[in-house]
């Protein structure tokens, strides 16, 4: 039955059941009357004229079929309805109807089949001939009988007409379901073989004795049992040849699915071929079985998958191969390698960050296996970055991922300056594309020396300072929500917490904390509304013992927009921003995708708002909101957006708007 349509399915079933008697009739044989002769002979050749004009060829036509002239206006009445006009080639346009399904069960999904591959909807736009719209008739009314059959309406029969209706064709299609057939047993022998687990693949297989003869079904439980045998460890399993006997007479039908088990194998050993990147041994690592255990086919597909999402495979064929009569099975994966080196570019701009371009090198395979070695710089009006960084993928176990990173960076905002050489190293678990993973979390450490001028009293005079801070930052998130760069529903949640020590002029111990939270809703099948929270502290040290770049800010595309980038909260005697401890912001947006263009673009009104303080805890009531619009443009990866704010509490400094441009939603 594989790569048959249930139409088929259906018709092949009616004909094997169906009893054909042909009574041949013999033909009476005649005498025929003899042939009077012709009242004008042939000329005698010899007589011919060669140079005498032709004779008048008669006239030859077809007319156009009469149609069924009667407009139904109600049951009981009918009314006689004009000629319908035709263009200069006899063309007409026409409707279709399908009558007498309302006792057929699941005919919306009947009709949206039919839809499909109906001749007359192909082209119902383009008006057509009597013969063209005849044909196209018979041939729907042929694929509908074939669709009820595979419903399990076996005697279904659909007659069509045409009927005018002012200047155009009705074409109405009446169906006659019948009965629907029954199963009057379903069988699936073999199956005790699979001894205790034979109760769940019986299960399985959804069809049971009483149901409605559809095809579909048949079809669906027949892969589900095969699913079920691999994932039970049934990895030679097989089924036969369905076979399926419809009676006529009493409208039932019996099943019979021979199943094969086998022995329930366990997984054996990996062997390699082809051209792969990375041994045996790494693929075992990223693996989520191990030898000995009960043999799933899932975690074959999961294996294969989890090659291709390494980014150096770029073909991966896992085969099964059975060992000592089926019991052990030996996995053969061979791989051809992908390009490993990445050259990309990140272009961006925001108010008060000014431009921003980044652009990175990559060999992804530069320490075998999987060890990615990056060169980045960042060139941008306000920060200028080199660095480099080693990541191990799949470090020790599936899924654990080793940072190490250095770099020297040079960054000059309104609210500081600081020139500062970082070492970093942590242990992670990201989430991706191919797997967005629930739960997520990174724990390591940070060494930083940092020269940097800023505000370090009350006095609001800047001044300039060398600090080394040593911390341990650890996060833990949460993903409900249905896509990484542009979700529609569900919500997220992280925090972060960062103890760390801070030399200058003696020895500050203090703790970062933030707390995020966001949350999507869909309206409608275009319109989203999105919130967010972010709640922040720091204990332990006040404002002034911080270096500037440890503090918190608020303000611009990823925070409070509207406002310029660090611009929201306390001000120095210039104007510029200080920094705080305690913070609090929210955002509510609307995401409206338009349906010109082919829903590629959107916009988004939004209303952020957002409070900055140099005391511990945020405080409430000092707050500062924005209003403003964004344009979206949904690429093939993501949501490219362009957002505008209009600051509601402005203050000295803030501009009447701030523009964002950036890749992904704001949150």
């Amino acid at each position: 039955m594989s790569g048959r349509g249930t139409a088929g399915w259906a018709a092949r079933l009616r004909c094997a059941a169906a009893l054909s008697i042909t009574i041949t009739v013999p033909a009476i044989a005649q005498t025929p009357a003899p042939s009077p002769p012709p009242a004008n002979p042939p000329p005698d050749a010899s007589q011919l004229d060669p140079s005498a004009p032709l004779d008048p060829m008669p006239g030859l036509e077809v007319e156009w079929p009469t149609l069924d002239t009667t407009e139904q206006t109600a049951p009981d009445q009918a009314v006689q309805s004009q000629a319908p006009t035709q263009d200069e080639g006899g063309n007409r346009k026409y409707s279709l109807q399908i009558d007498g399904l309302g006792s057929v069960g699941g005919s919306e999904d009947l009709l949206k089949a039919f839809r499909q591959q109906s001749a007359l909807e192909a082209d119902r736009k383009d008006a057509a001939n009597a013969a063209q719209i005849a044909r196209r008739s018979r041939a729907d009314a042929d694929l509908l009988e074939e669709l009820l059959r595979s419903q399990g309406y076996y005697d279904a029969d659909v007659e069509p007409r045409t009927e005018s209706v002012g200047n155009m064709v009705r074409v109405v299609l009446e169906a006659s379901p019948g009965e629907q057939y029954r199963f009057a047993s379903v069988e699936l022998p073999g199956l005790d073989a699979a001894g205790p687990e034979g109760t769940k693949l019986r299960d399985a297989f959804a069809v049971r004795a009483g149901d409605p003869v559809i095809a579909q079904d048949v079809i669906a439980g027949g892969l589900t049992l095969q699913t079920m045998l691999g994932e039970l460890g049934f990895a030679g399993a097989k089924l036969g040849e369905q076979q399926v006997d419809v009676d006529h007479v009493t409208h039932l039908a019996t099943l019979v699915l021979p199943v094969s088990p086998g022995p329930v194998a366990r997984f054996g050993a990996i062997r390699v071929s082809g051209r792969p990147p990375f041994s045996a041994h790494h693929i075992w690592t990223i693996a989520r079985f191990k030898a000995g255990q009960r043999f799933e086919r899932s975690k074959i597909d999961d294996l294969r998958r989890a090659l291709i999402a390494t980014s150096l495979v770029s073909a991966a064929e896992v085969r099964v191969t059975p060992q000592n009569d089926g019991r052990t099975v030996d996995l053969d994966v061979r791989l051809e390698p992908a390009p490993s080196h990445t050259i990309a570019g990140e272009l961006g701009y925001g108010t008060g960050e000014g431009a921003r371009l980044e652009a990175s090198w990559t060999d992804r395979n530069f320490f075998n296996p999987e060890g990615a070695l990056t060169l980045r710089g960042i060139a941008g009006t306000s920060e200028q970055l080199l660095g480099v960084q080693f990541r191990r993928s799949n470090f020790l176990q599936r899924d654990q991922i080793l940072n190490l990173q250095a770099s020297a960076a040079h960054r000059k905002f309104d609210a500081y300056e600081a020139r500062t050489i970082q070492i970093a190293g942590n242990i992670e678990r990201q989430s991706n594309f191919i797997w967005q993973k629930k739960w997520t979390w990174t724990y390591g450490g940070e060494v930083l020396a940092t020269d940097e001028r800023g505000v370090f009293d009350i006095s609001g005079i800047k001044d300039t300072r060398t600090f080394l801070i040593a911390a341990l930052p650890l996060s833990l998130g949460y993903d409900g929500s249905d896509s990484l760069l542009d979700p529609t529903r569900g919500f997220r949640l992280s925090g972060r917490v960062s103890p760390e020590i801070s030399f200058h002029g003696g020895r500050r111990t203090y703790s970062r904390v933030q707390f995020d939270a966001s949350a999507y809703r869909p309206l409608s099948d275009r319109i989203v509304a999105a919130g967010r929270v972010r709640l922040g502290t720091i204990l332990g040290a006040g404002v002034f013992d911080l270096a500037p770049s440890r503090r918190f800010y608020s303000g611009g595309g990823g925070s409070v927009r509207g406002y310029g980038y660090q611009r929201l909260g306390p001000k120095d005697m210039d104007g510029d921003p200080v920094g705080g401890r305690g913070l609090a912001e929210f955002a509510l947006e609307t995401r409206i995708r338009l349906k010109q263009f082919g829903g590629n673009f959107g916009i988004v009104p939004f209303f952020d708002g957002g409070s900055l303080t140099t005391e511990a805890l945020p405080d409430f009531k000092d707050w500062h909101f924005a209003v403003g619009l964004g344009a979206r443009y949904y690429s093939s990866f993501g949501p490219i957006r362009i957002d505008v704010g209009v600051p509601l509490n402005r203050q000295k400094g803030d501009g009447p708007i701030a523009v964002t441009v950036s890749l992904g939603q704001a949150f």
